[in-house]
């Protein structure tokens, strides 16, 4: 997988629903945290799509775009990733390969056939034996086309749907559905052409190239790209205009530590956004969405948890207030699996031991995400605590019973509850009261006594125990 080098904090003690701060939040602080989770699942260096946008809004900039089509152009590259987790799993399955490294060096590779045909040599069947690889490089030979059109197409269509989930316009929406068209019309996965493709899309796109290639190569290497793929992916204009403004300040702006909060400090003035409790909430819905279609068998896996969660706050007497803001942990608290590989999320026999230490990084990985919410430092702690264990045989940092709050205590059953009852790569579900019964073997070693008897609660009360 892509290493994430996000710093690892030592092991802290969780805050409390009362001890955590609660402040107001603005969209561009929300979205750009997340955006970090798009950029994991793309196999991207963090603030990949934070450094795409500051280039594209130079560009809408120069371009002479209003207040308004700039606020928009914002958040399109923003979440130009939205639907990237939903074709992880296919990746991985027809090419036999680690969907992370696939995606990071595919952003690599331009049209020619030498770059396609190398690509394919190296990232199909990498792991398989010499004549199970030699079949999976002549069915990618054979049906490459095919699968290409259709994974862009289920990553366009999903992100354009979760966009508009979000509240955002129909103009941003095919700004992110249009992403990887090109200039000439051989992109995907509709084939549109020049000015057809919506501009949003083309500054995406160009953006996003000039950050890839900058960050492996430098800044020459991203001009030398443009030039080469000038009228061919990318508008000529846009190309021209680049040129004119990648001076020396250009790249070690792009390249300034301060550059997340330049960014997140720029939308306002834009057009801000206040988010009320409703839209935190739906947002905090649509990035479950986003983690929970990376693999077939997490489907619905963060919403139930949610709901899950709620109902056993509401069973041991949380206030409605606090329910909330817990089932928004309970919605995120697998955000980070978008940056281990489905080839160890989707594995139907048991993992390794360095594939099962890759996999407890998204404990990590969810943690520091949402730290860089000022209001979800508390829910960070929260869920990114999801699997420690009371008995301190828990990860990632081992934590005992008593650094784990009833807030974590909550989420670690719902999920433990869900991931029982629903299917698995290694196993179909299991039904209510045989889960029950293989949780109940856990109680005062991985899960709380009060929790686990209001979990048996509301499975009587809602007559769960016939599933």
């Amino acid at each position: 997988m892509i290493s994430d080098p996000l710093t690892i904090d030592t092991a802290p003690i969780c805050l409390s629903y009362l001890e955590a701060p609660r402040r107001s939040m603005k969209m561009a602080e929300l979205i750009g945290a997340l955006s970090h989770a798009l950029d994991m699942t793309e196999g991207q260096p963090p603030g990949h799509c934070i450094r795409a946008c500051w280039i594209g809004i130079q560009i809408g900039t120069k371009l002479g775009l209003d207040n308004h089509s700039l606020w928009e152009l914002y958040y399109t590259i923003m979440l130009k990733d939205l639907g990237c987790s939903s074709n992880a799993a296919r990746i991985c399955e027809l090419y036999a390969t680690d969907d992370l490294r696939f995606k990071h060096d595919f952003k690599l590779v331009d049209s020619s056939l030498t770059q396609v045909l190398n690509f394919v040599l190296d990232h199909t069947g990498v792991n398989s034996g010499l004549a199970e690889r030699f079949k999976n490089v002549m069915s990618v030979l054979r049906h490459g086309g095919e699968w290409s059109t259709e994974l862009m197409q289920t990553r366009c269509e999903r992100g354009a749907e979760i966009a508009k989930q979000l509240r955002f316009s129909d103009i941003v929406s095919e700004g992110i559905r249009g992403l990887d068209e090109h200039w000439d019309g051989n992109g995907k996965p509709y084939g549109r052409a020049t000015e057809s493709i919506p501009l949003y899309s083309r500054i995406a796109l160009i953006s996003q190239v000039i950050d890839v290639f900058c960050i492996s190569s430098g800044p020459n290497a991203s001009l030398k790209e443009l030039r080469k793929r000038r009228g061919q992916w990318f508008d000529p204009e846009l190309v021209d205009i680049v040129h004119d403004i990648a001076d020396e300040a250009f790249w070690q702006t792009l390249a300034s530590e301060t550059l997340e909060a330049d960014v997140i400090n720029l939308a306002p003035g834009l057009h801000q956004v206040e988010l009320d409790d409703d839209y935190i909430d739906e947002i905090a819905a649509a990035f479950g969405q986003v983690v929970d279609t990376k693999s077939p068998f997490t489907a619905g896996h963060s919403n139930r948890v949610g709901l899950i969660t709620d109902l056993l706050g509401q069973e041991l007497g949380l206030d409605s207030e606090h329910r909330r803001w817990l089932k928004r942990g309970a919605l995120l608290h697998d955000v980070g699996k978008l940056g281990v590989s489905n080839s160890i999320l989707d594995k139907p026999g048991p993992l390794t031991d360095d594939e099962f230490e890759t996999m407890k990084e998204h404990a990590l990985f969810t943690g520091q995400i949402l730290s860089r919410i000022d209001a979800f430092k508390g829910l960070a702690d929260i869920a990114q605590a999801h699997h420690e264990r009371l008995d301190g045989k828990g990860y990632p940092f081992g934590l005992t019973d008593k650094d784990i709050t009833l807030d974590t205590r909550i989420i670690t059953t719902a999920d433990i509850f869900d991931a029982i009852t629903a299917d698995r790569p290694y196993r179909g579900a299991i039904p209510v009261p045989q889960a029950l019964s293989i949780m109940h073997k856990s109680v005062g070693t991985q899960l709380d006594p009060e929790c686990y008897d209001a979990l048996v609660s509301l499975t009587e009360k809602y007559n769960l125990t016939d599933f």
